[in-house]
């Protein structure tokens, strides 16, 4: 069963050309079948398609002779395909979408990915909010939000499959590296390291390799959209702050799956780490899907004050998976007000009913997923 998405790239598509990128799996296939049923498609995973435009690149301009949008599906596995598109766009006025898992082929390829003459859309795994009624929380911390991983029977045998599709058609297919066993000993690492901050030389000797490759590594890891770094916000008056951005994993389950963990428990530190990246995933698809160029950082201070993350410079927000919110646990939101003037300061939490503590919002999880959909934080 098709489960909506908030994404809709068929509106953007009739303004102007798009790239559509996004992790494999979470859904770009679906989307576009979904909600462009009369695009003109071209699959390159298709070995028949592929050799048609591998053969002859006026194909395209050949078969769609009408004003119907042309898609252009896993776009990074013929890159010299965008001369034909940037030439339909500039001399017939065609409108494109291209889906992809990266643009770090296109980019290696020296294409300029069309010079402007196409948006740029990411998409995400589900959010809480496509869900609706039928997300669990506990469902999503252990076995993440991909389509294909939610609606399985055996979740846990598909997020391992899912690892393995990863390495074997990202990395070895696209040659991002030659040695395919390091990397993996390296994304094991990684996902230890998953919410953390960076630390390079020690994932570096743990995992056997220079310094120098985890750098490209985790380059890698963000250009297939399997991780995304938050910069250290820096604009407070007083409090100096750490130097070193943190990383996340892009996906919950994914994440546990590499780590060799098994189920996560309420009340674990690792279930309130898989909780903070889980928060960070939706204020992420969020502003992918609705705001586009919303800047999320984090603070932390020399002396461990910290807040999770701080949205535009004007929403503060620290996830917490408690049921039970202490003193203790806004000490960071607090400090951070003294450094700028926020429009909300919020602990993400498990608690049952919304409550304010001297001007801090502590919002139970479903209340801030609501009001982050409507638009009332940024």
């Amino acid at each position: 069963m098709y489960i909506p998405r908030k994404m809709d790239v068929a509106s953007v598509v009739q303004k102007k050309s798009c790239f559509l990128f996004g992790p494999r799996q979470c859904g770009k296939s679906s989307l576009v079948r979904e909600t462009m049923p009369d695009a003109h498609v071209f699959d390159l995973l298709s070995s028949d398609t592929f050799a048609h435009l591998a053969r002859n690149s006026n194909y395209i301009a050949e078969t769609c002779r009408d004003t119907r949008p042309i898609v252009i599906d896993e776009i990074q596995k013929m890159p010299s395909l965008l001369d034909e598109v940037h030439r339909l766009i500039e001399t017939k006025g065609k409108k494109f979408l291209l889906t992809g898992s990266s643009a770090r082929k296109l980019r290696r390829g020296g294409v300029n990915l069309l010079g402007g003459r196409a948006r740029i859309r990411n998409l995400h795994p589900f959010s809480a909010i496509e869900l609706g009624n039928a997300f669990d929380l506990d469902k999503a911390i252990n076995y993440g939000l991909l389509p294909g991983i939610w609606n399985s029977d055996e979740p846990e045998e598909d997020l391992a499959g899912y690892v393995t599709l990863y390495l074997e058609q990202e990395i070895a297919q696209e040659g991002a590296t030659r040695n395919l066993p390091a990397f993996s000993r390296f994304l094991e690492i990684a996902a230890l390291s998953s919410s953390e901050q960076i630390n390079y030389q020690s994932i570096a000797v743990d995992a056997q390799i220079p310094r120098s490759t985890v750098q490209e590594y985790f380059k890698i890891l963000k250009d297939t959209l399997l991780a995304r770094e938050v910069p250290v916000w820096r604009k407070g008056r007083s409090r100096k702050t750490v130097e070193t951005a943190k990383f996340y994993l892009f996906d919950t389950g994914v994440t546990r799956r590499l780590q060799g963990r098994k189920n996560l428990s309420p009340g674990t530190p690792e279930y309130g780490h898989a909780f903070e990246s889980w928060i960070l995933h939706e204020l992420a698809t969020c502003a992918d899907t609705v705001h586009q160029d919303t800047e999320i950082a984090y603070w932390r201070t020399r002396t461990n004050l910290e807040v999770d993350f701080v949205v535009n410079g004007e929403v503060a927000i620290k996830a917490k998976a408690t049921r039970n919110a202490t003193k203790n646990d806004l000490r960071g939101l607090r400090a951070i007000g003294d450094e700028a003037t926020f429009r909300h300061r919020i602990l993400v939490s498990n608690e049952p009913r919304p409550r304010e503590v001297d001007g801090i919002e502590i919002l139970p999880w479903r209340n801030f997923i609501a009001r982050l959909w409507n638009g009332e934080l940024f």
